[in-house]
């Protein structure tokens, strides 16, 4: 079924307010096929939705057409009461830089840089580097069980550049997370360690999550799950 703007299983503990991304009949055509056909979706402030479905769907097609990456699409698209098509470029970069936090498949790390200063990236192009954001990005850090030195990132693991990336997305406090498998890379205990702190933060800072996942145990902390199937977001019950 089509989800409405209210729609919430209770299954989470977090609060639903306000709409903060509001997608409506989202078609993205490839090649003739259309990868999303009259795709709908509302996400509410402080809401964690996980989006699954079988691979090649379209899934991080959606996350990067919500994350206005991609403007090739035609139907609505509102963002913190911003009409994406009718933006311009420059109120879609200040969009994403003051909004949106981003967790990619493939990080986008800085391979020559440490842990922190790959973190610190957002928060430098921004102008928001500060002595408190410093110690923010150092604690998430800390809590995600990295080390706070100068290697660069090119030397760490695999899963380790996955929990730089998902600090990195945290360090400007954006209001909506929007993360592409984000525990792909991670064994089943630093699974957990990254969403008990993506948990933590949400509930402390109050930021809405949607996030490709495939992890059952991940799964099971959302307040809504959608399948993508057919180019249309599904509601799915346990």
């Amino acid at each position: 079924m089509f989800l409405s703007a209210s729609a919430n299983t209770g299954r989470g503990e977090s609060p639903v307010s306000k709409p903060l991304i509001h997608a409506s009949s989202i078609v993205k055509v490839f090649d003739e096929l259309k990868v999303l056909n009259k795709a709908s979706f509302t996400l509410n402030e402080g809401e964690f939705v996980a989006v699954t479905g079988k691979s090649g769907v379209g899934k991080s097609t959606l996350l990067g057409i919500l994350g206005t990456l991609d403007p090739a699409f035609t139907g609505e698209l509102t963002i913190n009461g911003v009409s994406t098509p009718k933006a311009s470029s420059m109120e879609l970069a200040e969009l994403r830089r003051e909004f949106m936090g981003f967790i990619f498949q493939d990080f986008h790390l800085l391979p020559n840089l440490s842990a922190l200063d790959n973190i610190l990236l957002p928060a430098v192009f921004s102008g928001t580097d500060s002595l408190e954001v410093r110690k923010d990005a150092a604690a998430i850090l800390s809590r995600l069980d990295l080390r706070n030195d100068n290697t660069p990132t090119r030397f760490l693991s695999r899963g380790e550049r996955q929990r730089v990336a998902s600090a990195r997305a945290l360090v400007n406090n954006p209001k909506v997370l929007l993360a592409d498998e984000p525990t792909a890379s991670l064994d089943e205990d630093s699974e957990e360690n990254l969403f008990d702190l993506l948990d933590a933060l949400r509930k402390e800072r109050g930021f809405a999550i949607i996030a490709v996942l495939h992890s059952k145990r991940i799964l099971s902390r959302a307040d809504r799950i959608l399948e993508l199937k057919g180019g249309v977001l599904h509601e799915k019950h346990a």
